[in-house]
């Protein structure tokens, strides 16, 4: 067991239990995305607690001592970046369209992967509102698959840039938070981040679908409303 008693036989177990009858390929591109998934929550538990010990007055020479790398290595890594704010749910989204991307041997994320990203968390606001417009989880994946770009011919390994249109979804989903009095940045921010960039794939799918940027905002604005008034919150 490692100190988070967290075994390899665990997530072994859990991955065949969640996805039973498939193949063995189909659990290793499941498993990658795990992986993935897993890293992508160790920065953010590191970052966590950078901050803390920024907060108490650590300079960066000694967080860099700590985390084991130079003092500009750490102010590199762990400098304020553009999903700061973002929930785990919409940091992971993120992980899928990059994913989404790798899959389809693009080049660059666009805003079509980041609108599969979010379809792909079905924990998320964003899917929940996506579903209950269209009734149907495989109609937005198939409008979603439909815009998609050719796939490449090369598998691409390692970083996948983000296209222009994609890095400005990115700011919106930040600028809707704060037009609708939230700290944070939620997978429904995102998904009002990529309609607000009109001449993107993705804010066209969406209104193929019926959503209008007024509507989506009213909604996302009444469906958190909703839950933070829930009982238990």
């Amino acid at each position: 067991m490692s100190p988070l008693d967290i075994s390899l036989a665990d997530l072994i177990a859990r991955l065949d239990e969640e996805f039973p009858g498939t193949d063995e390929l189909a659990r290793v591109s499941e498993a990658r995305l795990r992986a993935q998934t897993l890293s992508d929550l160790g920065d953010q538990l590191i970052d966590h607690y950078v901050s803390k010990a920024k907060q108490v007055g650590a300079s960066w020479t000694e967080i860099g001592d700590a985390i084991g790398v130079s003092k500009q290595a750490a102010q590199q890594r762990h400098a304020p970046g553009p999903f700061e704010r973002y929930t785990n749910l919409n940091r992971h989204s993120i992980v899928l369209a990059q994913e989404a991307a790798r899959t389809h041997r693009h080049d660059s994320i666009g805003t079509e992967h980041l609108l599969l990203g979010l379809l792909g968390e079905p924990r998320g606001l964003a899917y929940e509102v996506l579903v209950a417009k269209t009734e149907s989880e495989q109609r937005v994946r198939d409008a979603i698959e439909e815009a998609l770009p050719p796939a490449g011919e090369k598998v691409l390994r390692g970083h996948i840039a983000f296209r222009p249109e994609s890095k400005e979804a990115i700011g919106q989903a930040r600028g809707a938070a704060v037009d609708l009095g939230h700290e944070w940045v939620g997978t429904e921010h995102a998904l009002l981040g990529l309609i607000r960039v009109e001449e993107s794939p993705a804010a066209q799918i969406l209104r193929d679908l019926g959503f209008t940027a007024d509507e989506l905002h009213e909604t996302v604005r009444a469906e958190v409303a909703n839950r933070l008034a829930a009982p238990g919150n």
